[in-house]
Protein backbone atom coordinates (compact mmCIF):
# COMPACT_ATOMS: atom_id res chain seq x y z
CA UNK A 1 0.00 0.00 0.00
CA UNK A 2 1.48 3.26 -0.65
CA UNK A 3 1.44 5.87 2.17
CA UNK A 4 1.35 9.91 1.32
CA UNK A 5 1.24 12.72 3.55
CA UNK A 6 -1.43 15.03 2.52
CA UNK A 7 -1.29 19.05 1.97
CA UNK A 8 -2.21 20.23 5.82
CA UNK A 9 -4.30 22.82 3.87
CA UNK A 10 -7.34 20.40 4.87
CA UNK A 11 -10.40 18.32 2.78
CA UNK A 12 -12.43 20.06 0.19
CA UNK A 13 -15.10 17.79 -0.96
CA UNK A 14 -13.90 14.98 0.76
CA UNK A 15 -10.98 15.51 -1.51
CA UNK A 16 -6.85 16.57 -0.13
CA UNK A 17 -4.28 17.54 -2.20
CA UNK A 18 -0.59 16.00 -2.02
CA UNK A 19 2.52 18.46 -1.17
CA UNK A 20 4.94 18.92 -3.97
CA UNK A 21 7.27 16.11 -3.09
CA UNK A 22 4.34 13.42 -2.82
CA UNK A 23 2.60 14.41 -6.37
CA UNK A 24 5.73 13.53 -8.04
CA UNK A 25 6.30 10.40 -6.35
CA UNK A 26 3.14 9.45 -6.99
CA UNK A 27 2.33 10.73 -10.73
CA UNK A 28 6.39 10.12 -11.96
CA UNK A 29 7.94 7.25 -9.87
CA UNK A 30 4.56 5.10 -8.80
CA UNK A 31 2.48 6.31 -12.01
CA UNK A 32 -0.57 5.81 -10.22
CA UNK A 33 -3.95 6.35 -12.04
CA UNK A 34 -7.48 7.54 -10.43
CA UNK A 35 -8.85 4.71 -8.52
CA UNK A 36 -5.58 3.03 -7.53
CA UNK A 37 -5.91 2.70 -3.27
CA UNK A 38 -3.40 4.26 -0.81
CA UNK A 39 -3.55 5.08 2.62
CA UNK A 40 -3.32 9.32 3.80
CA UNK A 41 -2.05 11.35 6.44
CA UNK A 42 -3.29 14.26 8.21
CA UNK A 43 -3.00 16.17 10.95
CA UNK A 44 -2.17 13.13 12.91
CA UNK A 45 -4.57 10.91 11.36
CA UNK A 46 -4.65 7.91 8.77
CA UNK A 47 -7.04 7.58 6.68
CA UNK A 48 -7.65 4.75 3.34
CA UNK A 49 -8.02 6.70 0.31
CA UNK A 50 -8.12 6.22 -3.32
CA UNK A 51 -6.57 8.34 -6.55
CA UNK A 52 -9.16 10.88 -7.77
CA UNK A 53 -7.01 12.94 -10.03
CA UNK A 54 -3.66 12.85 -11.46
CA UNK A 55 -4.11 16.23 -13.53
CA UNK A 56 -2.09 19.46 -11.98
CA UNK A 57 -2.22 18.70 -8.34
CA UNK A 58 -2.61 15.18 -7.29
CA UNK A 59 -5.72 14.63 -5.19
CA UNK A 60 -7.10 11.69 -3.06
CA UNK A 61 -10.60 10.93 -1.83
CA UNK A 62 -10.74 10.26 1.77
CA UNK A 63 -12.75 6.76 2.18
CA UNK A 64 -12.57 6.47 5.97
CA UNK A 65 -10.12 6.77 8.63
CA UNK A 66 -7.80 3.98 9.91
CA UNK A 67 -6.80 3.08 13.43
CA UNK A 68 -3.74 5.38 14.89
CA UNK A 69 0.00 3.59 14.44
CA UNK A 70 1.17 6.30 17.27
CA UNK A 71 2.29 5.13 20.63
CA UNK A 72 0.45 5.46 23.43
CA UNK A 73 3.60 6.33 25.20
CA UNK A 74 5.50 9.37 23.61
CA UNK A 75 9.74 8.87 23.83
CA UNK A 76 11.64 11.79 22.85
CA UNK A 77 15.27 10.29 21.97
CA UNK A 78 18.58 11.77 23.21
CA UNK A 79 21.37 10.23 21.25
CA UNK A 80 24.98 11.04 21.66
CA UNK A 81 26.06 11.95 18.35
CA UNK A 82 27.34 8.75 16.70
CA UNK A 83 29.22 8.08 13.21
CA UNK A 84 27.40 9.04 10.13
CA UNK A 85 26.11 6.06 9.47
CA UNK A 86 25.16 4.77 12.81
CA UNK A 87 23.12 8.21 13.71
CA UNK A 88 21.00 7.25 10.31
CA UNK A 89 20.41 3.89 11.20
CA UNK A 90 19.32 4.97 14.85
CA UNK A 91 17.04 7.74 12.95
CA UNK A 92 15.06 4.92 10.76
CA UNK A 93 14.46 2.34 13.52
CA UNK A 94 13.53 5.00 15.81
CA UNK A 95 10.63 6.16 13.28
CA UNK A 96 9.81 2.02 13.33
CA UNK A 97 9.95 1.72 16.72
CA UNK A 98 7.39 4.87 17.55
CA UNK A 99 9.64 7.22 18.99
CA UNK A 100 8.25 10.73 19.12
CA UNK A 101 11.71 12.45 18.19
CA UNK A 102 14.95 12.41 17.70
CA UNK A 103 17.56 15.10 19.31
CA UNK A 104 21.34 14.54 19.02
CA UNK A 105 23.58 15.78 21.50
CA UNK A 106 26.95 16.25 21.34
CA UNK A 107 28.70 14.81 24.52
CA UNK A 108 32.52 14.95 25.77
CA UNK A 109 33.34 11.39 24.20
CA UNK A 110 31.63 12.02 21.30
CA UNK A 111 34.02 10.49 18.20
CA UNK A 112 32.09 13.45 15.95
CA UNK A 113 31.94 16.81 16.47
CA UNK A 114 29.65 19.25 13.85
CA UNK A 115 29.44 23.07 13.48
CA UNK A 116 26.34 24.87 13.40
CA UNK A 117 26.40 25.00 9.43
CA UNK A 118 27.39 21.11 9.18
CA UNK A 119 24.73 20.08 11.85
CA UNK A 120 22.46 21.57 9.46
CA UNK A 121 23.43 19.71 7.00
CA UNK A 122 22.92 16.51 8.46
CA UNK A 123 19.64 17.41 10.47
CA UNK A 124 18.05 18.08 6.89
CA UNK A 125 19.75 14.36 5.45
CA UNK A 126 17.98 12.78 9.33
CA UNK A 127 14.60 14.24 8.56
CA UNK A 128 14.28 13.30 5.32
CA UNK A 129 15.52 9.59 6.18
CA UNK A 130 12.92 10.05 9.07
CA UNK A 131 10.12 10.80 6.41
CA UNK A 132 10.60 7.72 3.81
CA UNK A 133 10.49 5.40 7.35
CA UNK A 134 7.60 7.57 8.63
CA UNK A 135 5.58 6.64 5.30
CA UNK A 136 7.42 2.87 5.16
CA UNK A 137 6.02 2.11 8.57
CA UNK A 138 2.71 4.12 8.43
CA UNK A 139 3.43 6.66 10.70
CA UNK A 140 0.36 8.67 11.40
CA UNK A 141 2.84 11.89 12.50
CA UNK A 142 6.14 12.61 10.52
CA UNK A 143 8.85 11.86 13.82
CA UNK A 144 10.99 14.87 14.19
CA UNK A 145 14.81 14.96 14.06
CA UNK A 146 16.49 17.77 15.37
CA UNK A 147 19.68 19.99 14.66
CA UNK A 148 22.62 18.83 17.16
CA UNK A 149 22.27 20.45 20.51
CA UNK A 150 25.15 20.95 23.25
CA UNK A 151 25.09 18.89 26.44
CA UNK A 152 24.63 21.79 28.47
CA UNK A 153 21.24 22.21 26.88
CA UNK A 154 20.27 18.56 27.15
CA UNK A 155 20.37 19.01 30.65
CA UNK A 156 18.49 22.20 30.96
CA UNK A 157 16.03 20.04 28.98
CA UNK A 158 15.70 17.15 30.84
CA UNK A 159 13.50 18.71 34.00
CA UNK A 160 10.61 19.60 31.28
CA UNK A 161 10.19 15.98 30.86
CA UNK A 162 7.61 14.02 32.88
CA UNK A 163 10.66 11.70 33.33
CA UNK A 164 13.81 10.48 32.05
CA UNK A 165 16.30 7.65 31.69
CA UNK A 166 19.85 6.92 30.90
CA UNK A 167 20.80 3.58 30.27
CA UNK A 168 24.45 3.31 31.67
CA UNK A 169 27.01 0.31 32.17
CA UNK A 170 27.96 1.08 35.73
CA UNK A 171 23.83 1.30 36.74
CA UNK A 172 22.84 -1.12 39.52
CA UNK A 173 19.35 -2.46 40.96
CA UNK A 174 17.28 0.34 38.39
CA UNK A 175 15.38 -1.35 35.51
CA UNK A 176 13.05 -0.26 33.00
CA UNK A 177 10.37 -2.99 34.31
CA UNK A 178 10.71 -1.52 37.54
CA UNK A 179 10.57 2.33 36.36
CA UNK A 180 7.21 0.83 34.78
CA UNK A 181 5.91 -0.85 38.08
CA UNK A 182 6.70 3.06 39.86
CA UNK A 183 4.78 5.30 36.61
CA UNK A 184 2.56 2.66 35.42
CA UNK A 185 0.54 5.50 34.05
CA UNK A 186 3.45 7.27 32.02
CA UNK A 187 2.89 8.75 29.34
CA UNK A 188 5.78 10.50 28.26
CA UNK A 189 9.08 10.51 28.86
CA UNK A 190 12.96 10.97 27.79
CA UNK A 191 15.43 8.44 26.72
CA UNK A 192 19.55 9.45 26.92
CA UNK A 193 22.05 7.49 25.21
CA UNK A 194 25.68 8.09 25.00
CA UNK A 195 27.99 7.88 22.06
CA UNK A 196 30.28 4.88 20.97
CA UNK A 197 33.02 6.27 23.68
CA UNK A 198 30.42 6.15 26.55
CA UNK A 199 29.59 8.83 28.91
CA UNK A 200 31.51 10.71 31.83
CA UNK A 201 30.53 10.04 35.36
CA UNK A 202 30.65 14.22 35.64
CA UNK A 203 27.65 13.93 32.57
CA UNK A 204 25.78 11.08 34.24
CA UNK A 205 26.00 13.22 37.60
CA UNK A 206 24.66 16.18 36.26
CA UNK A 207 22.02 14.18 34.18
CA UNK A 208 21.23 12.29 37.73
CA UNK A 209 20.95 15.94 39.24
CA UNK A 210 18.21 17.01 36.76
CA UNK A 211 16.33 13.66 37.36
CA UNK A 212 17.11 11.65 35.27
CA UNK A 213 17.55 7.71 36.55
CA UNK A 214 20.48 5.61 35.35
CA UNK A 215 18.70 2.18 34.59
CA UNK A 216 20.60 -1.23 33.13
CA UNK A 217 19.70 -2.82 30.56
CA UNK A 218 21.27 -6.19 31.71
CA UNK A 219 24.79 -7.62 31.80
CA UNK A 220 25.75 -6.99 28.21
CA UNK A 221 27.27 -3.66 27.11
CA UNK A 222 25.28 -2.64 23.73
CA UNK A 223 26.67 -0.54 21.32
CA UNK A 224 24.97 3.30 20.88
CA UNK A 225 23.14 1.80 17.51
CA UNK A 226 21.75 -1.14 20.03
CA UNK A 227 21.03 0.89 23.25
CA UNK A 228 18.70 2.87 21.99
CA UNK A 229 16.78 0.78 20.05
CA UNK A 230 16.65 -1.67 22.79
CA UNK A 231 15.53 1.11 25.18
CA UNK A 232 12.56 1.88 22.97
CA UNK A 233 11.65 -1.97 22.42
CA UNK A 234 11.25 -2.46 25.89
CA UNK A 235 9.90 0.63 26.68
CA UNK A 236 6.93 0.05 24.31
CA UNK A 237 6.61 -3.39 25.05
CA UNK A 238 5.85 -2.97 28.87
CA UNK A 239 3.68 0.17 28.29
CA UNK A 240 1.77 -1.73 26.08
CA UNK A 241 2.41 -0.39 22.28
CA UNK A 242 3.07 -4.04 21.36
CA UNK A 243 0.03 -6.39 21.91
Amino acid sequence: MHRFYADESGTQDGLVRLGEEDAHHAARVLRMKPGDAAEVFMHGKRFSAEIASMEGDVTLRLLGELPSTEAGLRVTLYQGLPKAEKMELIVQKAVELGAAAVVPVSMSRCVVQLNQKDGAKKQERWQRIAREACKQSGRCLQMQVEAPIAFKELVRRLSGHSAAVVPWEDARGYSLPRLREELPNLRELAVVIGPEGGMSEDEVAQMRSAGCRPVTLGPRILRTETAGLATLSALFCLYGDMG
